[in-house]
């Protein structure tokens, strides 16, 4: 049987979500909490790979058992094993050909950034941080030309395995609510620190450091070495996957935004 979960989590106190010999990622605390539920190990396939300090609002995963249990049993079963930080929202029973990972057709993130002088305590881990007044409307305008289909390798991490660097972005947005900004993101997929190099270009331009036109220089030279340090993974969250209507899935809860109805409130 093959069993689908929708998973949040705070990052802040894991290496990311896979798995690490010191038992430091995500992917082995949910492992652990599972085996506690079905009494045998468990290997779990995600959507997507979130790095050290990232977090998700909605991570889509996937195991396989031979354990009969109620559906409530993974969600309920499994949470109390988990720790505080870590929550299973639903769990949904799907065909053995879906693939949490290779099924999906699209992810998005959001990165949530306090530009103020004095940095925020007590969202020192769940929101990016600059100092200097930023330029809304030239980080927009910026984030524009990351539209449609590119070779993202001057965003891509120089260790990345992807096999390719060009992707789809269907939504690169810049919001503005009080002290934060909020960048949504829509492709595909993603390469490794891709989303955090692109907020380090976009917090670059909105700086009055380059014009918005230096985002397309960026695509164009395809050049990692030239662009923008990465930024801080501390503002970044996973808050969607797209899937087929075919699976079934709870479409309702499997997108989430920073904002009241998340419990990450931005406004201040």
């Amino acid at each position: 049987m093959r069993i689908a979960l929708g998973v949040a989590y705070d990052g802040a106190n894991f290496c990311g979500w896979q798995s690490q010999p010191s038992a430091c990622g995500v992917q082995d605390a949910l492992e652990f909490a599972i085996a506690s539920i079905t009494q045998h190990d468990v290997r779990v396939h995600a959507a997507g790979r979130t790095d050290t300090g990232v977090h998700a609002l909605c991570q889509v995963v996937h195991f396989d058992t031979d354990s009969m249990r109620p559906i409530s049993a993974w969600v309920r079963g499994v949470n109390a094993h988990l720790p505080a930080t870590v929550r299973v929202e639903w769990a949904h029973v799907v065909d053995d050909t879906f693939h949490a990972r290779f099924s999906a057709y699209e992810r998005s993130y959001q990165y949530l950034l306090y530009n103020a002088p004095v940095a925020p305590a007590l969202m020192a881990t769940k929101a990016g941080w600059f100092h200097l007044p930023l330029n809304g409307e030239a980080m927009s305008e910026a984030a524009n030309y990351l539209l449609g289909e590119h070779d993202f390798s001057a965003f891509r991490a120089s260790e990345c395995q992807a096999k390719t660097a060009i992707r789809c972005m269907t939504k690169a947005e810049v919001k503005m609510t009080s002290k934060y900004f909020v960048f949504e993101f829509t492709a595909n997929a993603f390469l490794q620190h891709q989303v955090r190099n692109m907020i380090g270009a976009l917090v670059y331009i909105g700086k009055g450091a380059h014009p918005p036109e230096y985002m397309k220089e960026l695509l164009q030279k395809r050049d990692r070495t030239l662009s923008p340090p990465t930024f801080s993974p501390h503002g970044l969250y996973l808050t969607g996957v797209g899937y087929d209507a075919k699976w079934d899935l709870p479409i309702s809860q499997l997108t989430s935004q920073l904002g009241p109805q998340s419990g990450i409130h931005v406004i201040i």
